[in-house]
C-alpha cells in the first residue's frame, strides 16, 4: 500500500472543503488545488514506478479517491481524472513515456470518443478534431483525444492522441448542472502532428511496461475511478445529513431530525447501500487484481463483473444520495446547503459513459452468453 497517498488526501480534506464553493463558481479547481494535487502525487497515481510514480493498485486508488470527492466531488472527479489518465504511461516507448510522465506532478486528461480525424503523415498523423467532457482541461500539461485514422488493411481504427497543452484550444461549454467544478470544457486541434509513438489503440495495444496494474483492465480502471467518486459524495451526504440531524426540527415538528423514524429508516439504508456497493467494487477489483497476479489474461467472467460492480456502485451511491437529499427537508434546496451539491454532483456521475446504464445491457449479454462487443471491458 502506498499510505502517504492516503493519508495527503485525508489531510488535504478540510481545504478542498473549504474550497468548495470557490471551485463551483470557477467550473474549475482553484490554483491552490491544482498545486497541491500535483505535489501529493494525485495526478499521477498509475504512473509505474520506474518513472517515479507509485503505481498504485487500484483498491488503493479507490481510497484516495473516495477521501477526496467526500471533501468535494468535482475535487475528487479531477484528481480521479488526471490518476487513471496516467496509466497511458506505460503504454508508450521508454523516450515518450518520460518526456510526457517523468516530471513529477503531470497531469493529463482529454476524451476518450473518436470524435477527431487523423490524416496519415511520415510518421504519424496530422489530427483535426473537438471533443466534449475533457475533465481538468485547464490544469492538464498534455490532453488526449480519440481520432480515427486508417489502420493496417485500410480499416479504420481508433486511437487516443496525445497533445501538449500548447497546441490545444479550449472553448468554454462547461455550464451544467453538477460536477460543475471540474472544468470539462470542450478541447479542439486542427491540423497538429502526433507521432506513432504519442498514440495508443487502448483496445488492443497491449502494455509496453510490466506489473499487474497495466495487466489489470484498463476500462475497468477506468470505470472505477468513476465509482470512487460517487462512492465519496455519497458518504458526503451522509455525513452531511447526520450531522443536521442533530440538531435540525423540521417545521410542525418537535422532534429533532434524529428522533423521527422515518430518518432513522433513510440513515440506515443509505449507509447499507454504500456500504454494500463499495463491497461489491473491492470484491470485483481483488478478483481481477488476483487474476492480473496470475498472469494469462484477464477471464471475461471477471472483467465484466468489474464494470458492473463500477457501474452499480454509481448508481447505488446516487440513490443513497437521494435519500439524504429528501431527508435533509427544506434546507437541502438552499445554495449553502452541501446536499444539494452532493445530489447534483452524484447524478452527473452517473451519465459517464464508463458507468452509465447501458453497462448493465452489455454485462447482461455477457451473463447470458449472448453475443456481445467486449472490447471495452
Amino acid at each position: 500500500m502506498q499510505p502517504d497517498l492516503l493519508h495527503a488526501a485525508q489531510t488535504l480534506a478540510p481545504r478542498i472543503s473549504a474550497l468548495a464553493e470557490e471551485t463551483e463558481r470557477g467550473r474549475r479547481l482553484p490554483a491552490e488545488l491544482v498545486s497541491a494535487f500535483a505535489e501529493a502525487g494525485f495526478f499521477g497515481m498509475c504512473v509505474p514506478k520506474d518513472l517515479g510514480g507509485p503505481e498504485l493498485h487500484p483498491a488503493r486508488l479507490v481510497d484516495v479517491v473516495e477521501t477526496l470527492a467526500a471533501a468535494d466531488g468535482a475535487a475528487g472527479w479531477c484528481a480521479m481524472i488526471a490518476a487513471t489518465t496516467s496509466v497511458l504511461a506505460a503504454y508508450l516507448p521508454d523516450a515518450d513515456a518520460r518526456a510526457i510522465y517523468g516530471s513529477p506532478g503531470v497531469a493529463t486528461g482529454g476524451a476518450y470518443a473518436p470524435q477527431g480525424r487523423g490524416t496519415a503523415a511520415p510518421g504519424g498523423w496530422r489530427v483535426t478534431g473537438r471533443w466534449g467532457f475533457a475533465s481538468g482541461c485547464e490544469h492538464c500539461t498534455w490532453l488526449t483525444g480519440g481520432t480515427m485514422v486508417e489502420g493496417a488493411g485500410g480499416k479504420p481504427e481508433a486511437r487516443l492522441m496525445l497533445f501538449p497543452r500548447s497546441e490545444v484550444e479550449i472553448i468554454d461549454t462547461w455550464n451544467v448542472s453538477g460536477l460543475r467544478g471540474t472544468g470539462s470544457q470542450d478541447i479542439a486541434v486542427k491540423d497538429v502532428f502526433v507521432s506513432t509513438e504519442r498514440s495508443i489503440a487502448l483496445t488492443t495495444d497491449r502494455p509496453r511496461r510490466g506489473g499487474t496494474l497495466y495487466a489489470f483492465p484498463v476500462f475497468g480502471l477506468l470505470a472505477l475511478g468513476g465509482a470512487s467518486v460517487a462512492i465519496g459524495i455519497a458518504r458526503r451526504a451522509i455525513e452531511e445529513l447526520t450531522t443536521m440531524a442533530a440538531t435540525k426540527t423540521a417545521t410542525l415538528q418537535r422532534r429533532r431530525l434524529a428522533e423521527r423514524p422515518v430518518i432513522q429508516a433513510k440513515v440506515a439504508e443509505a449507509e447499507a447501500l454504500l456500504g454494500s456497493a463499495r463491497a461489491f467494487l473491492k470484491d470485483a477489483i481483488a478478483r481481477a487484481w488476483d487474476a492480473a497476479e496470475r498472469g494469462g489474461g484477464i477471464p471475461l467472467a471477471d472483467r465484466a463483473r468489474l464494470r458492473l460492480a463500477a457501474s452499480h456502485a454509481t448508481a447505488t451511491c446516487a440513490r443513497a444520495v437521494d435519500l439524504m437529499y429528501t431527508a435533509g427537508g427544506g434546507t437541502s434546496i438552499y445554495a449553502t446547503s452541501p446536499l444539494q451539491r452532493c445530489l447534483r454532483d452524484a447524478h452527473a456521475v452517473t451519465q459517464h459513459v464508463m458507468v452509465a446504464e447501458p453497462t448493465y445491457e452489455l454485462v447482461g449479454r455477457v451473463l447470458l452468453g449472448v453475443d456481445a462487443d467486449t472490447a471495452q471491458l
